[in-house]
């Protein structure tokens, strides 16, 4: 089992996200932790759990008490450390560093996205590149596993300046890099602001320079890649379709075949109304899931493990034949998986795992 905690403060408001909701408050943030233990505590089963992950939304944003009382709630899981990470920006200091390593943590993921001085004020960010070394070395000293975020598709980007975010996240020598296109949601400030996609064109050539400069990491998930032995545990757990437990404001989780998401209203959060709205899975509905989710992995799905869990042969499922025969699916090793040359347009290939029949 895994659990994911969600902590929606920041002290800036990113231009791209609809998400996180609350400018950095600190009288909030005490009573949003007070909420946040309640919740654990009157919903956690005391199951082992082997990853934890803290995102937002920026939990080192908090200050070291804050950040301090949300760590002590980790104390509450029967955790055997496997994976801990935790979201940061670029302004991590050393004191921070330190309480996150006594407390167990042993992944950081940091919200670099860009070094590009343009684009950096789009976002909102103002880090340079010299903090982004400065802090993977401190990482790096106290032996934290290091993922970077990157993003892509901004309004305005050239191939060249993505490049040059590339050769840079690159000399960092990290162990994971997660990336992202930029999507412009309804009622973000972005959206608001008339800002648009870039040409889809341009996002592919994006994507595949993307692919060709991270050529010496595994490219094991649609927007993730890493060096062998480093993908994300916790992030697994999500493309494999299993139980993970959901904590804070907007979270999301999957616990006993139930699929829930947490309300966004902080009041309702406060007053310990935490779910907004649950619903419990059929098979066919596990089924789907296992497809949208699983075929994000490049390996795709197990084939025997499918069939364990299931009790049905992917191999003879009506859409899987068909997919099979036009090519859009490859079997490869025990696995199913998308044709690496669709993986782009792999949005095309799983809406047809949505109602499936049998």
């Amino acid at each position: 089992m895994s659990i994911y905690i969600h902590i929606p403060f920041c002290k800036s408001i990113c231009s791209y996200c609809d998400f996180c909701k609350f400018y950095y408050n600190e009288k909030w943030v005490d009573k949003y932790l007070i909420a946040l233990e309640k919740e654990i505590t009157s919903r956690y089963n005391n199951e082992l759990i082997d990853t934890i992950y803290i995102g937002g939304g920026t939990p080192t944003s908090l200050n070291i008490n804050q950040l301090k009382k949300l760590l002590q709630l980790t104390k509450l899981f029967n955790f055997k450390t496997i994976e801990f990470t935790v979201e940061t920006n670029v302004d991590l200091d050393l004191t921070k560093i330190k309480l996150l390593k006594k407390y167990g943590v042993n992944r950081i993921s940091i919200g670099v996205q860009t070094v590009n001085k343009k684009h950096l004020k789009f976002l909102n960010r103002n880090h340079t590149k010299e903090e982004v070394i400065n802090l993977v070395n401190q990482l790096k000293k106290y032996d934290f596993n290091i993922n970077i975020d990157l993003m892509y598709g901004m309004p305005n980007q050239t191939l060249a300046e993505l490049e040059n975010d590339l050769d840079f996240i690159l000399s960092l020598d990290v162990n994971h890099i997660s990336t992202y296109s930029l999507i412009i949601e309804p009622h973000t400030k972005i959206y608001i602001d008339n800002v648009t996609n870039i040409d889809e064109d341009l996002d592919y050539q994006m994507y595949r320079l993307i692919n060709q400069k991270l050529n010496n990491y595994v490219h094991y998930e649609i927007s993730n890649y890493a060096k062998e032995g480093y993908y994300s545990k916790h992030n697994l757990v999500y493309w494999n379709n299993l139980e993970y437990y959901g904590f804070g404001i907007g979270a999301s989780g999957y616990v006993d075949d139930v699929r829930y998401d947490n309300t966004k209203s902080y009041q309702n959060y406060i007053d310990g109304n935490y779910v907004l709205e649950s619903h419990r899975l059929s098979k066919k509905e596990q089924i789907e899931n296992e497809f949208i989710l699983g075929f994000r992995k490049l390996k795709g799905i197990n084939i025997f493990k499918f069939k364990e869990k299931y009790k049905i042969d992917i191999l003879n499922i009506n859409v899987v034949k068909q997919m099979l025969n036009d090519g859009k699916l490859l079997i490869d090793d025990g696995y199913l998986k998308i044709n690496p040359n669709d993986i782009y347009i792999s949005n095309t290939i799983l809406v047809n795992f949505i109602d499936l029949s049998f």
